[in-house]
């Protein structure tokens, strides 16, 4: 009786897609454990006071305290800070929802030092730090006329005059320490090993989004809400 015949089987190639993202992962994670591991001369206390100074826990106090110190008076909020808060409201929440759905692992070489608020923040996708300063950045330089105006005001004027720095342009001066601020703290993610390089960006990009947002439409919405009484005496 003949033997049948078997055919060779061949293997199937895997996606483009699926194989394209697999060797982009392999790529991020080389490259984020050979940055976190070169530059471990930087001290840590150094890099966690950066994690500390973005974190949302710290943000939004100082957010609502700005509000409350230089709105005329609490039933006319400042327009300029209730977006700002507002913004920031909107990244908290686009971080939140895309950390459930992507949920990536943080690195495994990251230290166990890290205060968790919520749960998502086990995922590293996308970085919540790098979203949240350059969303602060984006916004801040696209409404360079309110930060102006409200550098003039009699709490920040009188804090920027004692460093010496009124015949200074204050705005400018703000904003480069603000940008400086972004980047340190967007590439302390990765040296601590909280974040992937990839996360970094796409927080960076996010960040940067939301800020566009929040100047273009949600600015405009709450543009009214100087001149309307929040609260009934």
């Amino acid at each position: 009786m003949a033997r049948p015949i078997s055919t060779p089987t061949t293997a199937i190639p895997p996606p483009p897609s699926s194989s394209f993202l697999q060797s982009f992962i392999a790529l991020d994670t080389s490259l984020s454990l050979i940055l976190h591991t070169f530059f471990q001369f930087i001290p840590r206390f150094l890099l966690k006071s950066l994690e500390i100074c973005g974190d949302g826990r710290l943000f939004f106090p100082v957010a609502i305290s700005l509000l409350f110190l230089l709105s005329p008076s609490l039933q006319s909020p400042h327009p300029f800070l209730l977006s700002l808060l507002a913004g920031s409201l909107l990244d908290l929440l686009l971080v939140g929802l895309i950390k459930h759905l992507i949920r990536r692992p943080r690195p495994v070489y990251n230290k166990s030092d890290m205060s968790i608020a919520f749960a998502v923040d086990h995922w590293s996708f996308p970085s919540g730090h790098s979203s949240r300063v350059f969303f602060v950045s984006q916004f801040l330089f696209l409404s360079i006329e309110n930060v102006r105006e409200i550098l003039q005001e009699e709490p920040l004027r009188n804090w920027v005059s004692g460093f010496g720095f009124e015949e200074l342009d204050s705005t400018e001066l703000f904003l480069k320490v603000i940008f400086g601020w972004t980047v340190a703290t967007s590439v302390s993610r990765v040296l601590l090993g909280r974040h992937f390089v990839g996360d970094v960006a796409a927080g960076a990009c996010l960040g940067l989004f939301e800020g566009w947002v929040t100047h273009r439409f949600i600015s405009q919405l709450l543009s009214g809400f100087g001149e309307i009484k929040l609260f009934s005496s």
